[in-house]
C-alpha cells in the first residue's frame, strides 16, 4: 500500500534537529520562502503543503475534515521521513494544527509556534458559511480580497494571493470545515 503524503521541501542537513513549517489556510509552503534559508543552517527544515494547496493532493482530506485529520496527515509525513521528535511552527490554520500535535502527540514535539492562529477560529458558523461559498461560487472572490485581508496597506506578497486564487476549492472548503470543528 502506498501512502499519499502531503507534498513538502526538505531543507538543511539531514542530521540537524527537525524543524517542521506549516502554512495558513489559502498558502503554500512559500508562504516560508524569506525565512527558510535562515531556519536551515540549524535545522532539517520540512515545510508542507495544506491539501489542494500547492503541490499537495486536493483528495487527501475531504467535506467535514477536522484539524486532528491535518495533524495526522503531518504525522505520517514526519514518519515517512523518518522524524521521530520535531519542534513545529505553524501560521493560522497552520498553527492550530500545532496546537492539536502538543495536546495529543506532546511526545512528537520538542517545541511549538504558534503564530496568528487560536485553538478556536471565531466560532463554527463563519467558516461553515465560507466553506459552502468557496463550493458553490469558487475561491476567485476570496483570492481578490485576501490581501487587504492578510497585509497592512502598501504591503503585499503576490505569490501568496496566487496561491491562493490557485488552491482547490474543494480541499479549501474542507479546510474551513476544519476550522469550523
Amino acid at each position: 500500500m502506498t501512502v499519499r503524503l502531503l507534498n513538502h521541501l526538505e531543507e538543511g542537513p539531514a542530521s540537524a534537529p527537525a524543524l517542521l513549517l506549516g502554512p495558513s489556510l489559502g498558502t503554500s509552503l512559500a508562504l516560508w520562502d524569506r525565512v527558510a534559508p535562515e531556519l536551515s543552517a540549524a535545522h532539517r527544515v520540512v515545510r508542507w503543503d495544506l491539501p489542494g494547496h500547492g503541490g499537495s493532493a486536493a483528495d487527501l482530506i475531504g467535506p467535514g475534515a477536522t484539524v486532528g485529520d491535518l495533524a495526522a496527515l503531518v504525522l505520517e509525513l514526519a514518519d515517512a521521513l523518518g522524524i521521530d521528535r520535531f519542534a513545529y511552527a505553524g501560521v493560522s490554520l497552520g498553527g492550530a494544527v500545532g496546537l492539536h500535535l502538543a495536546v495529543h502527540h506532546p511526545g512528537r514535539l520538542s517545541s511549538l509556534a504558534v503564530l496568528c492562529s487560536s485553538a478556536h477560529f471565531g466560532g463554527e458558523a463563519p467558516w461553515r458559511e465560507r466553506a459552502e461559498r468557496v463550493r458553490r461560487e469558487g475561491l476567485a472572490g476570496l483570492a481578490d480580497s485576501a490581501g487587504a485581508r492578510w497585509f497592512t496597506p502598501g504591503f503585499s506578497v503576490p505569490g501568496l494571493v496566487r496561491d491562493h486564487r490557485e488552491a482547490d476549492p474543494e480541499a479549501y472548503a474542507a479546510c474551513c470545515d476544519a476550522l469550523a470543528a
